[in-house]
């Protein structure tokens, strides 16, 4: 009887043995096979992440996708102190140089855009890469109108126009025809309003783009929140800036010559000229932008 018992205990020993292994080498094979799925997991979310970029640019920011509202931002939106706006690959949404209206208070009402002269039919392309969140017609504001976000942040707004081009929920590219000029809602005569936005906010068009020159001011710009302190602007500029390898600017004040300017940065006329497509003739104004490194 105790032998019995005896050869019981070891064959129940002997099969918890040889499951133990059998688990721990179940767990072994197991192991690459959930790294595997964790690696597919972490492809799949950052497909997730992109899709959801493509979808809704800058969606970091902005906490709605609306298809009705211009202005659809309220206390929902967080707008940062400062925020540095890229302003690469930017394209005119016209060939025209010559603005009509300039952005500021008009007739005791806010103008929020720049009037730019086109004529009924004219081609009006998107400013930047995007995607088209607005395409309506507003009888006593911008007319035939079209607005589209964009993945630096900011959305641009095109009206009056007579022809609309593009789709809601459209993905568009830099220069790519969304519609066509005009002098539809309320307006006296064929021109192209261009508005620019950044979570709702007016911003003046000619601080980032020079359209006389039909160029940008710089490669990028630095929004700078109102009511938040110089110093803080200036510590956000300084801290893009001062990096190794880094783009500098400076901005031109009353009086300054190339030869101040580039005595002051420590470069050379010469580096000056290359760096922002001038000459040594070239009349600076104040207020205007130039790459120093």
């Amino acid at each position: 009887m105790i032998l019995k018992c005896i050869r019981t205990l070891a064959v129940a020993a002997l099969a918890f043995t040889s499951l133990s292994s059998f688990g721990q080498d179940l767990i072994a094979r197991q192991a690459p096979v959930d790294k595997k799925m964790r690696a597919i997991d972490s492809v799949a979310l950052q497909r997730q992440i992109k899709l959801e970029q493509s979808q809704y640019p800058a969606y970091s920011l902005y906490p709605t996708w609306d298809n009705k509202y211009v202005h659809a931002y309220g206390k929902e939106v967080v707008i940062p102190d400062t925020f540095r706006v890229d302003l690469t690959g930017f394209c005119m949404p016209t060939d025209s140089r010559k603005i009509t209206s300039k952005f500021g208070p008009r007739r005791r009402r806010m103008h929020n855009g720049l009037d730019l002269k086109v004529y009924i039919g004219d081609t009006i392309r998107a400013a930047f890469d995007g995607k088209v969140r607005i395409v309506r017609f507003e009888r006593r504001g911008y007319g035939k109108y079209v607005v589209i976000r964009h993945e630096n942040g900011l959305e641009t707004i095109y009206g009056h126009l007579s022809k609309q081009l593009v789709d809601e929920d459209q993905l568009v590219r830099a220069g790519e025809v969304i519609g066509l000029g005009g002098n539809t809602g309320r307006s006296t005569g064929s021109h192209l309003h261009f508005e620019i936005r950044f979570l709702g906010q007016a911003i003046n068009p000619a601080l980032l783009f020079d359209f006389p020159n039909q160029d940008v001011v710089a490669d990028s710009w630095l929004y700078r929140k109102r009511g938040a302190s110089r110093s803080l602007a200036s510590q956000a500029s300084s801290a893009v800036s001062s990096g190794n390898g880094e783009i500098n600017y400076y901005k031109v004040r009353s009086g300054d010559t190339l030869s101040k300017i580039a005595k002051k940065q420590g470069v050379s006329i010469d580096q000056l000229c290359k760096l922002n497509r001038i000459t040594r003739t070239t009349i600076l104004r104040p207020g205007q932008i130039l790459r120093y490194s």
